[in-house]
């Protein structure tokens, strides 16, 4: 792997994403975190402020669903949202901005419901991820004999400059975390010094934004984040109420075991896979059985490379002989079948005038605590490494 020092006192190397390390209560935390990176937050209100402007939304109407989304912020977790107070402090902007970029999701694609109309969204309803490919191996096909968790993130091209890698050491009622996440937003995925490690997915159905407010997804990946064990992080997701569909694939690494699992979740329901051969692959499609007869699917007809994408890094991990090592995840990763609409994502037009692509390719080996990632991983796979 290649690896340099990544430090937030320092200006980033330009390929690299930098790393943010806060500590004591979570309004100093989010001081800390927006002083670090204030052009990167900037970066993000900018991209979601025109995002919602290009589906109608005015400034008044941005500030209002922002506003809306406060109480349930604070009826989830209150320390949540003083420390996105904190971050709109250090990074000089408006309280608002943060919970835009923590509740962006929400805003993008349930902004219709939330303004309490009867219009239907002017797309069919989809989640923040975009088209993302993770994966699970399990130490007894690891060839570093621990688990390892992988992720391709697909979304808006502009945040390959508001990723961030944001190092948080726990106040003693939480663990320390190390979190793959935009400037401005509470987590995105990763892992934590439990070993617990958790990567996102998109999914759709014919429920979301229909059943009311639940917890914006940022904040159920931060709490996930946060939980002592497996066990724990998949209560934390049935405890739960939510606002839209997504799939978490979550994991344990101790030493040289671990285990992980899919969870698939609606509003009204979850959905689990298990690893099958060691090996647990998911793109954006439903794959249990269940779900499949149960549910509609209105985002797959956007995106039905989601089923040769899942097909694809099944197979090129599942015919290595042996155990499989980071070079055959990265490479599996980087497969660009059908580009643009690969696993690796190449630069595309998206909706509303975006440009979709794999922003950051990311591996993590949560029981030996360090993670890789690569940004632009479509022009270069140099992987910059990060620890906990």
């Amino acid at each position: 792997m290649t690896t340099r020092n990544a430090t937030r006192h320092a200006m980033p190397t330009p390929e690299y994403f930098p790393l943010v390390d806060v500590s004591g209560t979570p309004h100093a935390r989010g001081v800390q975190h927006g002083r670090a990176v204030p052009e990167r937050v900037a970066g993000g209100v900018a991209l979601y402020r025109a995002q919602l402007g290009r589906r109608g939304l005015d400034d008044a109407t941005i500030r209002q669903l922002a506003q809306s989304m406060l109480p349930v912020i604070e009826a989830y977790d209150a320390s949540y949202l003083e420390e996105m107070r904190g971050i709109a402090e250090g990074a000089g902007v408006s309280l608002e901005d943060v919970v835009m970029i923590n509740c962006r999701t929400e805003m993008l694609f349930g902004y219709a419901d939330m303004k309490q109309t009867a219009t239907p969204p002017a797309e069919p309803p989809s989640s923040e991820d975009g088209d993302c490919t993770g994966l699970l191996v399990l130490p007894a096909r690891s060839a570093t004999g621990r688990l390892m968790h992988a992720h391709n993130w697909d979304w808006r091209q502009e945040c390959v400059d508001t990723g961030i890698v944001l190092r948080i050491r726990g106040n003693g009622s939480a663990p320390d975390m190390l979190t793959f996440t935009e400037a401005g937003a509470l987590a995105r995925h990763g892992f934590n010094t439990n070993g617990v490690s958790l990567t996102g997915n998109s999914l759709t159905c014919d429920e979301d934004f229909r059943k009311g407010a639940g917890v914006p997804l940022v904040l159920l990946r931060r709490r996930v984040l946060e939980a002592a064990n497996l066990a724990q992080a998949m209560k934390t997701i049935w405890a739960s109420k939510r606002y839209c569909a997504n799939n978490m694939i979550l994991a344990q690494a101790t030493g040289n075991d671990g285990s992980g699992i899919s969870l698939e979740t609606s509003p009204g329901e979850i959905f689990w896979t298990l690893p099958e051969n060691d090996l647990l692959v998911h793109a954006n499609h439903w794959m249990s059985p269940s779900a499949v007869i149960k549910l509609r699917d209105p985002g797959l007809p956007q995106r039905p490379d989601s089923i040769y994408r899942q097909h694809r890094v099944e197979n090129a991990l599942g015919r290595i002989e042996g155990r499989i090592d980071w070079p055959h995840v990265k490479a599996a990763l980087a497969d660009e079948f059908g580009k643009p609409d690969g696993v690796l994502r190449t630069p595309k037009p998206a909706d509303f005038s975006s440009i979709s692509a794999t922003v950051a390719t990311t591996l993590m080996d949560a029981a030996n605590r360090v993670m890789w990632v690569a940004r632009k991983p479509y022009e270069a796979r140099n992987f910059q490494e990060y620890t906990l």
